[in-house]
This record gives C-alpha cells, structure tokens and sequence, in this order.
C-alpha cells in the first residue's frame, strides 16, 4: 500500500511525478534552478557570459583582420584583432633568432618531450617508472646535444639566438626538473635535529622567500660574475635557470614540509620499529605519502614558476612574452593600434593551454590516487 503523505502535498493536492535526474531538465532544475535564487543568479551569470564571450567572438572573429603581410591590413575600419601580424611572425615567436636551417633541432626536442609525456600520461601505456626515469635523465642531455650543438657534426647555436617559446619551455621545465629535489632535500633539512642543517636550510629559505624573483635574476644576472674566478663565466641563461630553479626550490619545500607535516607520527614510529635508517623510512614510507598529499601545491607551484618565466626579459632573455612584445614595439612594419593587444592575447592564450593542461593533469594524478575522496 501506498503512504498517502509520499504521493500527496501538505494541502492534500496531488504531488507532481518526480522529475527524472538523468534527464537534460532534471539535471538543469538539480544543479542550475533548484531555488529562485539559484534560479536568478544562473540567469545572471549567463546574462554576464554571453555579453563577455559575445565581446570576444566579435573582436577575435567578426571584426578582425584575417590576412596580411603588413600594418596595412589592420588598419582602416578593421577594429578587432590582428591575426597577420601573429601568422607572419609565429616562427619568431617558437624560435626567437634560432637559425632557420637548425630549427629541425628545435622540432626534435618538442617532440620527444611530447611523446614521453604523453607516455607519462596516457593509463594504458606501462612502465612509467622507466619513462619518467628517461625523461629526467637522458632526455635533458639529449636537448642540451641537440640544441647547444657543437658535437656529432651539430653547428654551435649560442644561447643569445634563442627565443620566443623555446626559451619558456627551456626555462619552465629547468625549474621543473630541478625545483623538486631540491625542494625534498630543503624541506627534510629543515626537518632535520641536526642544528646546522637546520639552521643553514631555514636561512636560505628565509632568505629567498623574502625577495621578490626580479631581484634573483638580477643578482644572477650582474652580482654573480662577480663572485667567480677570474677569466670564469657563465651563459647568461644558465644564470637565469639557476636562480629560476633556487627560487623555486624554496617555495617547493615548503609545500613538501606541509605534506610531511600531515603525515601521522605513527608513520614515522612504524618505519623505526620495522628497523628501517633514516633514508630508507623517508624512501619507502613518508616521502610517498607525503608527496601525494602535496601533489596540489606542487602543481600550483609548477604553474606559478611556469608565468614567472615571463620575468627573464627584465635582464635581456626574449621569453615567449618578451619577443612578443619586442616586435610590437621594434617592427615598424606593424605599427597598428591592434596589433599589440593581439600579440598579448596571444601569449595569454599559449600560457593558458599549458597551466590549463597542467592542472588537469594534476586533477587526474589526484583522482587515480584517490586523493580527497571521504568514506
């Protein structure tokens, strides 16, 4: 028998027949109109999103310039963006001044950074360990071989030629590299009973922390020649990469710390009564967890290290940003109103699809691990 109070209202109307949830309208009344005010604030945000991305449609198709060689093609009554001046320069944007007939060096290591990331993230490809282990070991020094050339019959390419895309990903995936090793080993430094090690790894990321990364590049830059012996020099990039890695290294053992922190002290009193050194509890035991723990805030800090890459043309480097923003203002061949928020747009949208892929990745790492889910 049917309860009187399941099918019928307070009043003693009839109830309407549920709405089914795995419906396009049951879905909509669940997540977007569920109350009147849900139901006025969904409006609004749509109101606020169609008049936004109308804007943008208009200016970034409708009203813009679409080919060209020069200036002349987004002026008169072109008044959106102006995508000839990013076709026509598009190879100074991924190359910088790379020569031209080496620039197949250039292709050789995107692609091999592409296909083993894609090995590291598709499910179905196995022995991920081994790919990791390739990409952080032989791949570096492949794309060192490739790019620097001067050995296997490779032509020497100095660094000051390189530019635009190539500089950003050379800088980001550095700092990438190297920031999280040094970043463990600060973190557990910190963590030490040993006072000087404490002491020396709190103070250099006191330290660091406590200056802007401007200031980094430019001591990197300028102070740090001074400090090395006489007829002793270092590539100005190199430079840059190092300060880029230790500034990054300080924010990413603090990151570390806090998922040390999180672990259980019953952790740590399991790993010593199963006999286990120092290194090998932190090997096997804590550092795992640890890490995983931590795998959001590492990812934040990867993708903020990735925007601040944008910073090495305060000392003369043409990132991505930089060489963008070099001919919108050098090349008076593109000499438009529009052609300089383009080029920013841009870069904006570049930098976008790699935090973007970053984050989801980052959102998939966490979802196979389980992380965040309650019982």
């Amino acid at each position: 028998m049917i309860d009187n109070k399941i099918t019928t209202s307070k009043n003693g109307n009839p109830r309407p027949p549920p709405i089914r949830q795995g419906t396009v309208f049951g879905w909509l009344r669940a997540n977007l109109f569920s109350t009147p005010l849900n139901g006025v604030l969904t409006l609004f945000s749509l109101f606020i999103i169609y008049n936004v991305f109308s804007s943008m449609f208009d200016w970034a198709v409708l009203s813009a310039s679409m080919q060209g060689v020069d200036r002349t093609a987004c002026l008169g009554t072109a008044q959106g963006a102006c995508w000839p001046f990013v076709t026509n320069k598009i190879s100074h944007f991924i190359y910088g001044n790379y020569p031209e007939a080496e620039r197949w060096r250039v292709n050789l290591v995107f692609l091999f950074g592409a296909v083993g990331l894609a090995a590291l993230v598709l499910p179905l490809i196995k022995e991920k360990r081994r790919i990791g282990l390739l990409m952080l070991t032989v791949y570096p020094i492949a794309s060192y071989i490739l790019l620097i050339g001067d050995m296997f019959g490779l032509a020497h390419v100095e660094t000051r030629q390189w530019g635009g895309l190539l500089v950003t990903l050379v800088i980001a995936v550095t700092g990438i590299v190297f920031s999280l090793p040094l970043g463990i080993l600060l973190a557990l430094g910190r963590m030490s009973n040993l006072p000087v090690i404490h002491l020396l790894c709190v103070c250099f990321i006191e330290v660091l922390r406590g200056v802007p990364l401007i200031m980094v590049l430019f001591m990197a830059s300028v102070m740090f020649p001074l400090f090395l012996p006489e007829g002793v020099n270092f590539d100005l990039l190199l430079r840059c990469l190092i300060g880029v890695a230790l500034f990054s290294a300080v924010y990413m053992a603090e990151v570390v710390r806090g998922g040390l922190q999180a672990i259980p002290q019953g952790q740590y009193e399991a790993a010593s009564a199963m006999g286990l050194s120092y290194w090998k509890s932190m090997r096997f035991i804590i550092l795992p967890q640890a890490l995983t723990i931590s795998i959001p805030g590492i990812v934040n800090t990867f993708i903020g290290m990735f925007k601040d890459t944008t910073l090495v043309m305060i000392v003369g480097i043409f990132d991505l940003l930089g060489i963008i923003q070099f001919h919108t203002t050098a090349d008076a061949n593109w000499a438009a109103p529009q052609v300089p928020v383009t080029g920013y747009v841009f870069a904006g949208a570049v930098f976008w699809v790699f935090c973007f892929i970053m984050s989801r990745y980052s959102l998939a790492v966490e979802k196979r691990l389980a992380l965040g889910q309650k019982d």
